[in-house]
């Protein structure tokens, strides 16, 4: 009976949005304790939307082509927010993108290059690196920020340079429109 007024009261209350952050507290029966999902809201662009049961799966607002998934669509689009209190061990903007380029040169021989920054609508300057694979590998694009208590990583991912090139639009459009919430 707890666990189903526990349940009644986070469907009542889970969403709420505070900077554009999508923050929701879902009852996991399987592990016995509360999820958390934080993720930035993104604004609707033409030919794309939000796959949800990937966004909750990845923690992460998951954008893919209409009518494919994130799972199987050659090029995707996330956002991620990092709540800052859950990674002490993360002291600045620099050491997260440092750590996060460290990983991803631990499972790929690719070449990153820093690109021009981007900045949100509101003008959350975002530092932008390419990634692009040295053989076989994903083409990417990841745009890191900070936003209050978060660190935001926007990505555009593609299986190819032609998904990659033509995704490019919309995702300047995704990171381009964001904004904190008045």
């Amino acid at each position: 009976m707890k666990r189903i007024f526990l349940i009644l009261i986070f469907s009542g209350f889970s969403v709420s949005v505070f900077a554009e952050i999508y923050k929701v507290a879902i009852p996991d029966e399987r592990c016995g304790k509360m999820c958390f999902y934080w993720w930035p809201v993104l604004p609707k662009v033409d030919g794309w939307e939000q796959d949800m049961p990937n966004s909750y799966h990845f923690s992460a607002n998951t954008q893919a082509p209409t009518g494919e998934s994130f799972s199987n669509a050659e090029s995707v689009i996330y956002a991620k927010a990092l709540f800052k209190p859950r990674i002490p061990d993360t002291k600045s903007l620099s050491q997260l993108i440092t750590e996060d380029q460290n990983k991803f040169k631990e499972h790929s021989s690719a070449i990153i290059n820093q690109l021009e920054s981007l900045n949100t609508s509101d003008g959350i300057e975002l530092k932008s690196y390419q990634f692009f694979p040295n053989g076989k590998g994903n083409y990417e694009r990841v745009s890191y920020g900070e936003e209050g208590e978060f660190y935001l990583v926007f990505t555009l991912s593609s299986r190819s340079k032609v998904g990659y090139d033509s995704s490019m639009p919309s995702y300047l459009q995704f990171v381009g429109q964001y904004r904190e919430k008045p």
